[in-house]
């Protein structure tokens, strides 16, 4: 099974792709994972990627599309493959539908933006020990306190409001259109399109994950 997980920063794509990939025996993989190794392994794709990279360029579709279709030839793919944060754009996805890169499901994992900026704007972290919170959702015993040391919380740059409205307007710019794009082609083409499942990603995780995974074997 071959598997896109769609789904706005903030969403729980991390959480339910660990779902998939224990439930299917599939592994999860991203295109910073597969650049990485390609250039460790010095392959004739991997030297191409490292060239443009250190032109400091941003590589290519069509070498990502290869690095999705090497990757996809290694034994642990052998059940299919979850992918991570690829494609981000239409283009990249009209590249892995042109280059015959069949996939099973497309996922979304949906969840109003006002929701995931309350979920990520209300984190605060024991930077020592990486121990964290949630002002809503497991406040910490005493307001700004870590429960253990008793030092301060902070709040990660990234879990701003400003900074997670940011993300979200790029997510909406560049990825969600994508959604439209594989619900728009299963319409055209039920054959070969991808078929698309949407999960609402807000309440109990034990029922968004059996929701999940049901729809993946029906």
């Amino acid at each position: 099974m071959r598997v896109i997980l769609l789904g706005a920063p903030g969403a729980g794509k991390g959480t339910q792709a660990q779902f998939i990939t224990e439930e299917f025996g599939i592994p999860q993989i991203s295109t910073g994972d597969m650049l990485r190794a390609a250039v460790k392994a010095g392959s004739e794709l991997g030297l191409k990627a490292k060239a443009v990279m250190d032109a400091g360029q941003l590589v290519s579709d069509d070498i990502i599309i290869g690095l999705v279709k090497e990757r996809l030839t290694q034994d642990d793919c052998a059940n299919g493959a979850l992918f991570d944060g690829f494609p981000r754009t239409i283009p990249q996805a009209d590249a892995l539908k042109d280059a015959g890169v069949k996939i099973d499901y497309v996922v979304e994992i949906d969840v109003a933006d006002e929701e995931i900026v309350q979920r990520m704007s209300g984190r605060r972290v024991h930077e020592a020990s990486g121990r964290s919170y949630h002002l809503v959702y497991n406040p910490p015993k005493v307001a700004g306190k870590d429960d253990v040391t008793g030092e301060e919380l902070i709040q990660r740059a990234d879990d701003t409001e400003e900074t997670v409205r940011k993300r979200l307007g790029v997510y909406h710019d560049q990825t969600a259109p994508l959604i439209g794009y594989y619900q728009d082609w299963l319409k055209a083409d039920s054959v070969n399109a991808p078929k698309f499942v949407k999960v609402n990603g807000v309440g109990d995780l034990n029922v968004i994950k059996q929701n999940l995974l049901t729809a993946l074997q029906a």
